[in-house]
């Protein structure tokens, strides 16, 4: 059930409450008040500029994630840019595989330019690798003007391996099922917990472990893509459906189940139906914006 009062947006799941605020591309509070998440861009595959994505919005994918002093980024997709510059302590970029709408964020995040300020990006490098290299192939001449290593801040770059600390964040990862690869990754704070399962296409043997990795999360981060009807067209692309979400809510048993990496060319109006086709209180259509406090 949902209960909206005073800009603030009240979900209920499993007996439990978290408040999600509709933001307004304005910075996060940095009071230490539990695991917090703040959605940057949740559009899949390709930033837009639609009028009529205005509720939903047209940046790709990045996630904001705040435990006491630490601040993690869940990919770095457009929504990177609306991101604040200072924090307490240097913050860690986690990407879940290299596609660009992922990445495209990071060639002007303001942070990265800034003399003296430290930020750590985790690349998924095959095992030899150097990350810094792999991001090389897109922020380098001819496609970007300069290297991420050029830029004037401290910009460390290391291989995203698991599992890891980021302060008292526990960072865990298994691997999901999309065309080139992807991770699907969860946080771990002071016994709350986020699993971040972006582009992930439903696979048998994968989904019995990705419902094992998210048994009991308080937030699961789903794709959901395309709609049952579509997904027969769409066999491969790595992505999924709320029909999958739903099932995997009732199996993995977490407390919330939100759909992110909303298709490019789907409206407002088209995602609003989706949700009403699917009638479920314990699915939430992500939004460019929101915010839940765990």
């Amino acid at each position: 059930m949902s209960h909206a009062s005073a800009g603030v947006l009240y979900l209920s799941g499993f007996g439990s409450i978290a408040a999600v605020i509709r933001g307004e591309k304005t910075q996060m509070s940095t009071r230490n008040t539990g695991l917090r998440l703040k959605v940057l861009g949740t559009r899949g595959s390709m930033a837009t500029n639609r009028e009529d994505q205005a509720i939903f919005g047209t940046a790709t994918s990045c996630y904001m994630v705040r435990a006491g002093e630490e601040t993690v980024f869940l990919d770095a997709g457009n929504g990177l840019l609306t991101a604040p510059v200072d924090f307490p302590r240097p913050p860690h970029i986690l990407l879940s595989h290299l596609h660009l709408d992922h990445l495209l964020g990071l060639g002007m995040y303001p942070r990265l330019a800034k003399k003296g300020l430290e930020t750590t990006i985790h690349v998924p490098a095959p095992r030899g690798e150097d990350p810094a290299k792999i991001l090389e192939r897109v922020y380098s001449p001819p496609f970007w003007p300069v290297s991420l290593a050029s830029y004037a801040g401290d910009v460390r770059i290391l291989p995203l391996s698991f599992p890891f600390q980021i302060g008292e964040v526990t960072v865990e990862g298994i691997p999901g099922n999309h065309p080139g690869n992807s991770f699907i990754i969860k946080l771990s704070w002071r016994g709350k917990s986020i699993v971040y399962a972006s582009d992930y296409e439903y696979e048998e043997t994968s989904f019995l472990r990705l419902i094992k990795f998210a048994e009991d999360a308080d937030l699961v981060l789903y794709d959901g893509q395309y709609t049952s009807d579509e997904l027969d067209d769409h066999r491969g692309f790595g992505h999924s459906t709320a029909e999958h979400a739903l099932e995997l809510l009732d199996r993995c048993r977490a407390r919330f189940m939100w759909l992110i990496h909303h298709d490019p060319q789907r409206s407002d109006e088209e995602l609003q139906a989706m949700a009403a086709r699917l009638n479920s209180k314990d699915v939430y259509f992500t939004r460019e914006g929101d915010e839940i406090v765990l």
